[in-house]
C-alpha cells in the first residue's frame, strides 16, 4: 500500500520521468528532432525530476520533503506553461520567437551544419487529434502539477 505521505513526492518524481522520457522516446526512436521550444520545456522536468527525489531521499524530513515536493510541482507547472506558449505558437494564435528554430545535434562541421534540418517551433511535427506534442505537455504537465498540489493540502488537511 502507497503510503499517502509519499504520494505527492512520488507523482512528483513519475510525472516528469515519463514526459522527459516520452520526449527521448519520439527524438531518439522516432526522429522527432526537438526546436528550441521543446527543450525549453524539458529544463523544468529535469528541474522536478532532481527536487523529488530529494524530496524521497529525505523523506524523515516532513517539512524538506514537502517544500521540495511543492517546487517540484512548480517545475513541472512551468513546464505547462511553456508548453501553452509553444503550442499557440504551433496554432498561429501568437508570435513565437523570432530566433526559435534549431538543429539537429551531432558533431559541428560544415556538412554537417549544411545538411542539418531545420526544426521550426510554429510547426508541429506530430499531431494526435489536433494537438501537438507541446500541446500534449502542456495538458498533462499542468494535470500532473494540480495533482501533486491537491495531494500534498490532502496530507495537511487529513493531518489536521
Amino acid at each position: 500500500m502507497l503510503n499517502s505521505r509519499l504520494a505527492a513526492p512520488i507523482v512528483a518524481f513519475a510525472a516528469p520521468l515519463l514526459l522527459y522520457g516520452g520526449a527521448l522516446v519520439s527524438q531518439y526512436g522516432f526522429g522527432l528532432a526537438p526546436c528550441e521550444m521543446c527543450y525549453w520545456q524539458r529544463w523544468p522536468h529535469q528541474a522536478a525530476i532532481v527536487l523529488a527525489l530529494l524530496a524521497l531521499l529525505l523523506r524523515g524530513n516532513d517539512t524538506a520533503m514537502r517544500a521540495l515536493t511543492t517546487l517540484a510541482a512548480f517545475a513541472i507547472a512551468i513546464s505547462g506553461a511553456i508548453g501553452i506558449f509553444h503550442a499557440g505558437v504551433e496554432y498561429g494564435w501568437w508570435e513565437g520567437l523570432t530566433t526559435c528554430a534549431s538543429g539537429a545535434g551531432g558533431p559541428v562541421s560544415l556538412d554537417a551544419i549544411m545538411n542539418a534540418p531545420l526544426i521550426r517551433c510554429d510547426v508541429p511535427q506530430w499531431t494526435l487529434g489536433g494537438i501537438s506534442l507541446a500541446g500534449f505537455n502542456a495538458i498533462f504537465s499542468l494535470g500532473a502539477a494540480a495533482l501533486v498540489l491537491t495531494l500534498l493540502r490532502r496530507r495537511t488537511t487529513s493531518a489536521a
